[in-house]
């Protein structure tokens, strides 16, 4: 089961996180943030590895998974708040972020919001936000217009196909599905999310994130412009970019090994090694 912490401060809302710990009590903490409509287990492909190595916090964002649904809107910063009640909650002073999608605008937001709590950061798949970002394709945007009129299952085959390259096999969607089938987003927390997303806009504050900052981007995907890892990239003070050839949205699973061999290369130069 979970820990859960409850932040009174956020409307009462109850955040579900677990550890893992496996690597002892002097290896580094690394938290990982998802997206839109994914909760802790999103990250699969590549916490075996990580918890090799690296002490762990994973947590579902309000509106998913096992954490509290409250109506929305969200906001990132609200989303990033719910991020340092846990790490307070489990005694974590200092982290590096690892966030994707929506989940990296959360992160870009505690970043600046707590900036002596972070070692470096990650934003994988991910936008500023505001004018500085390149919109969300125009495939995505269909897809999200048409959501709300496909039958439930449809559409979440549709999402993680759209979150995927074209060449991605059949397997890889089927097992995602599984996940998503046994506990579907629930709408009222998927749209808030959403909301979050569309109003997200760090574009003229990301100076503010000094921290070691890795971008990491897929060149397929379709849900978040590539050309957006070049803005963060440009206007972060302390950025590297790695770009995963052949990969879309959700790039670790598609290609987890790459993805590992840039990260643990990034967290052993800026996030201490075990």
């Amino acid at each position: 089961m979970p820990r859960v912490v409850r932040r009174s401060d956020g409307g009462d809302v109850a955040i579900a996180y677990e550890l893992r710990t496996d690597a002892g009590p002097d290896a580094p903490w690394v938290v990982l943030v998802h997206g839109l409509g994914y909760a802790r287990w999103g990250w699969e492909p590549v916490t075996a590895s990580l918890a090799e190595r690296y002490r762990l916090v994973l947590l579902d964002n309000r509106g998913i998974g096992e954490s509290d649904a409250p109506p929305g809107p969200y906001t990132t910063a609200e989303l990033a708040g719910d991020v340092a009640a846990v790490l307070d909650d489990a005694g974590v002073d200092r982290a590096v972020l690892v966030a994707t999608s929506l989940g990296g605008m959360v992160a870009q937001e505690f970043a600046i919001g707590h900036p002596d709590r972070l070692d470096a950061l990650v934003l994988v798949c991910t936008t500023p936000g505001g004018d500085l970002a390149f919109p969300f394709p125009e495939q995505t945007q269909r897809l999200l217009a048409e959501l709300p009129d496909l039958d439930p299952r449809e559409g979440l085959e549709r999402a993680v196909r759209n979150a995927l390259s074209r060449r991605a096999p059949d397997e890889l969607v089927e097992r995602i599905m599984a996940h998503r089938l046994v506990a579907p987003p629930d709408p009222v927390g998927w749209q808030a999310q959403a909301a979050a997303a569309g109003a997200h806009d760090a574009g003229d504050r990301l100076h503010l994130i000094t921290v070691p900052t890795l971008v990491v981007h897929g060149t397929e995907d379709v849900v978040v412009d590539p050309r957006n890892a070049d803005v963060l990239a440009e206007h972060l003070p302390a950025a590297a970019l790695v770009r995963i050839e052949g990969a879309g949205h959700l790039l670790f699973w598609e290609q987890p090994a790459e993805f590992l061999r840039h990260l643990e290369d990034f967290l052993t130069q800026h996030g201490g090694n075990p």
